[in-house]
């Protein structure tokens, strides 16, 4: 099988070949394109997987493409991680709102609604041209803001484009692993949104263990979420948030931390690959030592202002291995190639699985997957806090995608004014027009 990577320079793309190393199975990708715009960073990657498949007799096939039909044609599965605008355009987003004194990461709030903005037009002519060009393949999407790309993705590919996000996969392994029991066993009932769900529950053996963790105040202070959240908080909830909750909960918290910092998250982001890919021009540099290097680090400082803010100290080593979204890819290819039956928290279509939200809004809760794609598993009502932040951020991405569709500056401010961690429309109206001086690819907005 043939797997497409846009986005095929990315700094995190050797986890899924390391990943994809690892499948053995009969009917397993075997080649592997990269494409991304800038050539040199598919080269540079190249080299790191290289050094990878070293004494893999089976190792899939890499070539390396800034055609994107040419990338397209023929592919099995198409996996997009691209990032328009490049971590420059991230670190822009960052400072523009942090002026504003409002938050600028690139997902929630002001950084990603303008982050969403630039990305979704070129997110939907992707899913046109591969409707056109590879009407059979399946797209699996960890472009962000993943929901709301995979929501304008799926207007175009329907069911066949799957949002993945490891963020789940992290919080479910550290709840498990605190309850004692094994992350692949555990059924964890999670929902919501991207970056914005609640784990409300971890059954074994039908069982549920969550009540367990909650009522035990050294547990729930013993791991990541529980530091970064406080045991009161996660107990007054009844459940554990995804950490990127706590831009909600602590807001004016994490607005200071990050504007007191020295760098924001994406000029760190920046600055640290753009050393790496300097490094890599190197014909004698040790490719995936230097990789590898560069991403201890990368995860090592992940989350770290929100965690200043929260006195949560330093990460627990069993957290600075991935997330995991890359052994999610993998399952999730295996189980549509061969019907491979499988349950994995994704961003799909809601049908009828939230009563407060549509039938064509992603959500992100456990899907059973087979050769038919994903189809999510009934959840419990949210409580009605829960369905306050879910529906008012629903309302924000379809403004943004109602925006990319019309290109009416209007409408983008809606998207900004309306989000729950921007409270005026004056400062709504000077985003956006920050925002478009700082980015060509905004210029669309009239």
């Amino acid at each position: 099988m043939r797997l497409t990577i846009l986005g095929g320079g990315g700094f995190r793309l050797p986890l899924v070949y390391g990943a994809l190393l690892g499948d053995h199975a009969e009917g397993r990708i075997t080649h592997v394109t990269l494409h991304d715009l800038d050539p040199g960073r598919p080269a540079a990657i190249a080299r790191v997987l290289a050094d990878q498949a070293a004494g893999v007799p089976d190792a899939p096939k890499v070539t390396v493409t800034t055609n994107l039909d040419e990338a397209l044609r023929g592919a099995d599965f198409v996996f997009s991680a691209i990032r328009v605008g490049g971590l420059e355009g991230r670190s822009a987003d960052e400072r523009i709102a942090l002026a504003e004194g409002v938050l600028g990461q690139e997902t929630v709030g002001a950084g990603g609604i303008a982050y969403g903005l630039r990305t979704v037009p070129v997110a939907v002519d992707i899913a046109r041209r591969v409707a056109r060009l590879a009407p059979d393949a399946w797209v699996i999407n960890f472009t962000n803001p993943a929901g709301l790309v995979t929501e304008a993705m799926a207007r175009h590919l329907g069911d066949r484009v799957i949002g993945i996000c490891d963020s789940p996969v992290g919080l479910g392994r550290r709840v498990a692993r605190i309850l004692g029991a094994a992350p692949d066993t555990a059924w964890i009932d999670y929902v919501g949104l991207n970056h914005l769900g609640w784990l409300r529950g971890l059954r074994v053996e039908g069982r549920d263990e969550l009540p367990r963790l909650l009522a035990d105040a050294e547990l729930l202070g013993s791991f990541e979420e529980g530091r970064l959240f406080g045991p009161d908080w996660l107990r007054a909830l009844g459940a554990i948030p995804n950490e990127y909750l706590h831009y909600y909960y602590f807001n004016r918290e994490a607005v200071r931390a990050y504007r007191e910092a020295q760098q924001t998250r994406g000029a760190f982001l920046r600055d640290q690959q753009a050393r790496f890919y300097e490094e890599m021009k190197r014909p004698d540099a040790p490719a995936l030592a230097t990789w590898d290097r560069t991403r201890a680090e990368r995860e090592a400082t992940y989350m770290a202002h929100n965690r200043e803010a929260a006195g949560a100290g330093e990460r627990d080593e069993d957290d600075l291995e991935s997330g995991g979204y890359e052994k999610v890819a993998l399952a999730l290819m295996r189980a549509i190639a061969h019907n491979q039956r499988t349950t994995l928290i994704l961003n799909v279509r809601n049908r009828t699985t939230l009563s407060v939200l549509d039938a064509e809004a992603v959500i992100e809760v456990p899907c059973f997957v087979d050769a038919n794609g994903a189809h999510p598993v009934s959840v419990a009502p949210l409580p009605l806090h829960a369905t306050g932040l879910v529906t008012s951020v629903k309302a924000v991405e379809r403004f943004v995608l109602e925006a990319s569709e019309s290109g009416s500056r209007t409408t983008a401010v809606k998207a900004f004014a309306l989000h729950p961690l921007i409270d005026s429309v004056t400062v709504a109206r000077r985003l956006l027009d920050d925002y478009t001086s700082a980015h060509p690819a905004l210029a669309y907005l009239k």
